[in-house]
């Protein structure tokens, strides 16, 4: 089972996760990240260094968040793997906590 990045992460980007992840599966999109579930090996570690809390295992995904298990293994297929920490975006804090942030996603 693999770990699921979703909306929370639009637009800001923390990458304390990457730190953690033994197998670099994380990609680094403009403003958004994704997990590759090929790359996954199921760890928990990227959970709890979220500050956004946006990762989940793929089978508690809220049910409102279930169309970024696709949008995950999608995107990971185009974009490059981010293997180490970088700061967040500059208004990340103000992004943090706002919902409905889909249509802010940059391919």
């Amino acid at each position: 089972m693999a770990y699921v990045v979703t909306e929370r992460c639009i637009r800001c980007k923390y990458t304390d996760c990457v730190d953690v992840c033994p197998v670099d599966s994380f990609r680094e999109g403009r403003n958004f990240l994704v997990i590759d579930p090929a790359e996954c090996i199921d760890r928990t570690l990227c959970v709890a260094e979220c500050p956004v809390e946006a990762i989940y295992a793929e089978d508690d995904v809220p049910h409102d968040q279930k169309q970024f298990i696709a949008l995950n293994a999608e995107l990971a297929k185009e974009w490059k793997p981010i293997v180490e920490r970088k700061d967040a975006l500059p208004d990340a804090d103000h992004w943090a906590r706002i919902k409905g942030k889909l249509g802010e996603l940059e391919r």
